[in-house]
């Protein structure tokens, strides 16, 4: 619940191991068993996929630097203006359905009220939470995955494609699951991935969910193809002992955390096809606590977050030499035992809030968000350190990804008043680049599907009556047009911020045309070359 001093509280109510908690908006109410995931070094993603019900940041932290000129500064939120504030109620409604300690929970980044929890027996269970949220207590499962023989220690969402869940556990083994089935009780996965000889620490997928990162312990960092089982690259080096990895969205890089031969934590960057020796190796401090990678690739920062320790570690990540650039680093003197992030669709925009983080410091039994704010000025969109985010709606159904095809992520602008994701219906989807994989690598960014690009048929059939309202006009009193905006509905801009609007949304025009030139420049070079391997076969 929320306090007076801006900071989330946890009733600690005794319940039973077995509970699950379904979070109220927007705070976090989790009794304390559920936290024992962290101990088995999890990061716990409980933190609100609401971003309907925001409250302003007050209190500005230590100034950081951030992107070659910008500065971020670390708030704590005060949500001054929240309707519900104090010790959590002990007798709040619980979602109880498991039989073992709960060690990891995900919510369902396409569905806000769905979440997946994974136990120390041996399940995986799926629950529906109401919109109204808890009036009782859910004891039922919308759905139960019976595979493990072990406890089930990790859970990931597939990024891109609809009710795809992969499970991993103590016996050594990674399922994938397809839930789009309306069995209650699935207990056979669509896959297992038996590649592993020891427990799976950590699991990441790249943008489009083609490629799976793990770090095992027995040290090795293996780059899975999940559909097809198959290992691509596998490494270890003796001098970096591996606990999480995490890709870095389009840059073909992965990065680690571990310790050193002696016992330092210690960071490495990695190229994803060559595993043999990591490009960058780097000691931080002799802590013992586990160090939790979170990657941004909007703004392509990377924050690393100290278990045990009040450190948020950020950097920037570029695609060449030195590669990995230390910006700031926040300091608290509450140490974390556990971390989550929000979504990117909650953030507050106004404010130049770029990441908001929710702290869980058990001995004071509070949740504390941290905010990450770039401190500017100007009261407009910032849409330089906004750009298209992945939307809260899938690219592909679990069928689709499953025969085979790949695609980014949908993207929507975080501009508010902007179109969100239509229903994928409206209209079609373009066809995947199965063959042509030196084309693919040419995309920037690789995969990813503008929200405006699918809204270009519309887009082009409004201009076309335009055109036709325009030429049935005398020469006198035709519409005149500057950059797609009727100058007598917007007239020129005169005040600085009208000014800076205006550039910000040619800016954004501009972008968007660029990504679709690229776009149709890929399909060019695609037709190019399947009419070359036609006129092969033909010749043959």
């Amino acid at each position: 619940m929320v306090t007076a001093n801006g900071t989330h509280r946890i009733g600690w109510d005794g319940s039973q191991a077995q509970d699950v908690v379904a979070p109220a908006v927007p705070q976090l109410q989790v009794p304390p068993r559920v936290w024992q995931s962290c101990q088995q070094g999890q990061v716990l993603r409980l933190c609100a996929h609401h971003p309907q019900h925001q409250r302003q940041p007050l209190l500005c932290r230590e100034p950081q630097l951030h992107r070659r000129g910008d500065r971020v500064r670390g708030r704590r939120r005060l949500p001054r203006h929240s309707h519900q504030a104090g010790k959590l109620d002990p007798h709040y409604p619980k979602v109880c359905g498991h039989k073992g300690n709960v060690l990891d929970i995900k919510w369902n980044p396409f569905n806000d009220f769905v979440i997946a929890s994974c136990s120390e027996d041996a399940t995986v269970k799926i629950w529906d939470i109401p919109n109204h949220l808890l009036k009782r207590n859910i004891t039922t499962p919308k759905k139960e995955l019976l595979g493990h023989a072990r406890r089930v220690g990790l859970i990931e969402w597939h990024p891109t494609a609809d009710n795809i869940l992969f499970s991993s556990g103590y016996d050594y083994k990674i399922m994938i699951w397809n839930l789009d089935v309306m069995d209650a009780v699935i207990s056979n996965p669509v896959k297992i991935l038996d590649a592993h000889k020891d427990v799976v620490l950590s699991m990441s997928f790249n943008t489009d969910g083609s490629l799976l990162a793990t770090a095992c312990r027995d040290r090795k960092i293996r780059v899975i193809d999940p559909r097809a089982g198959t290992v691509l690259q596998e490494g270890s080096y003796k001098s970096h002992r591996v606990n999480k990895v995490s890709f870095l969205g389009n840059m073909k890089m992965l990065f680690s955390t571990g310790t050193s031969r002696w016992n330092n934590r210690q960071i490495a960057l990695w190229d994803q096809n060559d595993l043999s020796v990591p490009l960058l190796e780097e000691d931080l401090d002799g802590s013992s606590g586990l160090l939790f990678p979170v990657y941004d690739s909007d703004t392509h920062m990377l924050y690393v977050v100290g278990k045990g320790d009040g450190n948020i570690r950020y950097y920037e990540i570029s695609p060449e030499k030195p590669y990995l650039n230390y910006l700031m680093e926040y300091h608290s003197h509450s140490p974390q035992k556990g971390i989550g992030m929000m979504p990117k669709r909650g953030l507050d925009v106004a404010a130049c809030e770029i990441f908001r983080f929710y702290k869980l410091i058990p001995t004071k039994s509070l949740i504390e968000p941290i905010s990450m704010i770039v401190p500017r000025r100007s009261e407009s969109y910032q849409a330089d350190i906004y750009p298209p985010t992945a939307a809260a709606q899938p690219a592909l159904t679990a069928e689709e990804w499953l025969a085979g095809i790949n695609k980014g992520p949908l993207l929507v602008s975080l501009r508010p008043g902007s179109e969100t994701v239509k229903s994928q219906t409206q209209f079609p989807d373009q066809e995947p680049l199965t063959e042509a994989t030196d084309l693919s690598q040419q995309q920037e960014p690789q995969g990813r599907i503008s929200v405006e690009d699918k809204q270009k048929p519309r887009e082009i059939e409004h201009g076309r009556k335009r055109l036709k309202v325009e030429e049935s006009l005398p020469e006198n009193q035709q519409t005149c047009l500057s950059n797609g905006f009727d100058v007598f509905q917007c007239p020129p801009p005169k005040t600085e911020s009208e000014l800076l609007q205006m550039y910000y949304r040619q800016q954004e025009e501009i972008r968007r045309l660029r990504e679709l030139v690229i776009q149709r420049d890929i399909q060019i070079k695609q037709l190019s070359l399947e009419l070359r391997n036609l006129r092969t076969d033909t010749d043959d």
